[in-house]
């Protein structure tokens, strides 16, 4: 399509400030970007949208429009909502490099006109999703009217007879075809991302085909247009230097219930179409996280450098409302915080971590249009940390009872995450105890920093630790030198192990079971159906091996540091 059509559709609120000579230029795709160097994600014939953030004073305007031209940009969008009027320096900037220059109103959404250029530019490889698209205008509309990706999806499988499924890269359900079928089981949408994660990380161009569960399935991957530039025809704009581990943690996946390599060429067209209408509607529920991450930010920073609990407890007040619409009461909170690492540090891993919480977060019990408005997420560096409300209680308690628990979710994302992560890449999580005031947050926040570092001192790529485990010996024993603890386990076991490789004596389990019992002789000999005498025999046996008296409260307490660490 070209520039001058833009300046036809009145629903998009475009207004020309300058290059009415080259409105003949053709639109190839669409970008969205904040950031002040975003031509490593350029291929060429993009109009670029953008809200402003990068510009600090007018001297920053040269520069990014330079880094434009010389990238191939056709035409820059500039957002009032930010500044008001575009400022007069991007202007003249635009205007010395021949750049088209559009001002965009602040009732218009960057989504809406992202959706128009896709699906005019796609409009001649893609003619059928189009004609679909047209019948359900609501899809891609705010507000409760909307469809979202569930609408897609209904069309997939009433128009093609195709079983589809949204899936996070950790294997939650995202949306789903009504005319599907039953949606699909937790443990199908883990094996599928895992299998897309895997295979993304292999370099593979999707789609994937996987065979789960009896059914063969192709899975397509659905990159954000905030990330990457659209370019028409479904094919992938070229990435640079762009690493995929920037995004594989974090990219959605459509997973259809086919097999994608019998199809035609207009059919995948079709579906890659319907992956660019997901990655708008994806780029929508971003743009809605911007003002709680921003919350989560400022109390962050409140937290850390020591402000009063007056101004904290002021900040959340502000944040409960927006975190938990219609309750009416001050939440409890809990802190989880996350961190990224790959090998080689050449990936931030902090926008990776938060992308990776605002997903695995989210509140299946939620309701309202999006279950993902109940979490906040800032990161600095490598780290994220999750601002997690939870429902007021009346009384006082740590927050066991509910809320996030470490194990519970470890087991629901190890498997897919760690496809993704392959061989160079490692996720730690540490989760917090709730509570229910400012005073509390800053312990809080310290808290899930610990278990973090609990997690992080255990092998694994995902690893995960709650406060529960910060009141007990498992927050030292992470720490304790790999050769002092080979050492301190070698003096005290080995004796025994020799012991029962020779005799099968079992000694070891004789061991961890009068432990366990806490040294009861009676309870002891019951759970390992042995006479007292025997049992007697066996734990002298032990005694003598060691050196070592088993009713000492310090040799008890060696042994069984021992047995934990070994």
């Amino acid at each position: 399509m070209r520039l001058r059509a833009l300046l036809d559709t009145d629903a998009l609120g475009l207004r020309l400030l300058g290059g009415e000579d080259e409105l003949d230029r053709t639109v190839r795709g669409v970008m969205t970007t904040d950031l002040r160097d975003p031509s490593r994600y350029l291929s060429g014939g993009e109009l670029v949208l953008t809200g402003l953030a990068w510009r600090r004073d007018a001297a920053d305007s040269e520069p990014f429009v330079r880094l434009l031209v010389q990238a191939g940009v056709v035409a820059l969008a500039a957002g009032e909502a930010e500044l008001g009027d575009v400022p007069d320096d991007l202007a003249a900037a635009c205007a010395r490099h021949r750049l088209p220059l559009f001002a965009v109103h602040e009732s218009v959404a960057f989504a809406t006109i992202t959706e128009h250029v896709v699906r005019q530019v796609s409009g001649e490889r893609a003619g059928d999703l189009a004609a679909v698209v047209d019948r359900h205008r609501r899809m891609m509309t705010s507000g409760p009217a909307g469809g979202g990706p569930d609408v897609v999806l209904d069309l997939l499988g009433s128009d093609l007879d195709l079983r589809a499924w949204v899936l996070s890269p950790a294997g939650r359900l995202i949306a789903g075809s009504k005319v599907s079928g039953p949606a699909l089981p937790a443990d199908a949408c883990a094996g599928l991302a895992a299998e897309h994660l895997a295979a993304t990380r292999t370099g593979r161009r999707g789609p994937h085909r996987v065979l789960l569960g009896g059914a063969t399935y192709s899975l397509f991957p659905i990159r954000s247009w905030g990330h990457r530039p659209a370019v028409a025809g479904g094919g992938r704009s070229p990435q640079g230097a762009r690493d995929v581990r920037e995004t594989v943690l974090s990219d959605w996946l459509l997973a259809v219930e086919a097999d994608a390599g019998d199809w035609p060429e207009e059919r995948l067209d079709l579906l890659q179409g319907v992956t660019q209408l997901i990655a708008v509607e994806r780029d929508r529920r971003d743009a809605a996280r911007t003002v709680r991450r921003r919350l989560a930010q400022e109390v962050l920073e409140l937290v850390q450098t020591g402000a009063a609990p007056a101004e904290i407890a002021a900040r959340l007040r502000v944040a409960a409302p927006v975190l938990l619409p219609g309750l009416g009461a001050a939440p409890h909170w809990q802190v989880v915080v996350a961190r990224v690492e790959w090998d080689g540090g050449e990936v931030e891993g902090g926008p990776v971590a938060q992308s990776l919480l605002e997903e695995i977060l989210v509140d299946p019990l939620a309701t309202g249009p999006e279950p993902s408005d109940r979490i906040a997420v800032a990161h600095t560096g490598d780290e994220a940390i999750a601002l997690v409300p939870l429902p007021a209680v009346t009384a006082e308690h740590d927050g066991s009872e509910s809320g996030i628990h470490a194990d519970a979710l470890l087991e629901a994302v190890r498997a897919p995450l760690a496809a993704g992560l392959d061989d160079d890449g490692r996720v730690t999580l540490g989760v917090s105890a709730a509570v229910h005031s400012a005073e509390g947050l800053r312990g809080a926040l310290e808290e899930a920093r610990h278990a973090r570092r609990v997690a992080a001192a255990r092998p694994g790529r995902v690893c995960a630790a709650g406060h529960q485990e910060l009141a007990s010996h498992v927050l030292l024993l992470p720490f304790v030198p790999d050769d002092v603890r080979r050492a301190f386990t070698a003096r005290l076991l080995d004796p025994l192990r020799d012991y029962d490789r020779r005799h099968r004596a079992e000694l070891i389990p004789t061991l961890e079971a009068f432990l366990d019992c806490d040294g009861s002789w009676t309870r002891c000999a019951t759970r390992l159906h042995l006479h007292v005498n025997t049992l007697r025999y066996r734990v002298g046996r032990i005694e003598q091996l060691t050196g070592r008296d088993l009713s000492r409260l310090e040799d008890k307490l060696d042994f069984f540091l021992a047995l934990r660490m070994s």
